[in-house]
């Protein structure tokens, strides 16, 4: 996200917190948040209780989700959520 203006990062932070809570209620998690590592382009999403899901049934569910982000990433990783 290079050269992205104050109004283009909020715009980009609402919809990547939309995402988040969509997807947590997605899958009737009560937790969920996010990360972005800026050096490998990557957003993280960490969500209660995908330890329980196969890779099969987490793609399922977010697949359509995250086929409506507009974000520029590299990359876009489900991981399970770690308290703290």
């Amino acid at each position: 996200m290079v050269n992205e203006t104050n109004e283009d990062h909020e715009s980009t932070q609402q919809e990547i917190a939309l995402l988040v809570d969509t997807l947590r209620k997605c899958f009737g998690a009560l937790k969920a948040r996010y990360y972005i590592a800026e050096y490998q382009d990557t957003l993280f999403i960490e969500v209660e209780g995908l330890e329980d899901l196969s890779e099969t049934e987490i793609t399922e569910v977010a697949a359509p989700v995250l086929n409506e982000l507009d974000a520029d990433f590299e990359e876009i990783s489900l991981v399970p959520y770690q308290p703290g």
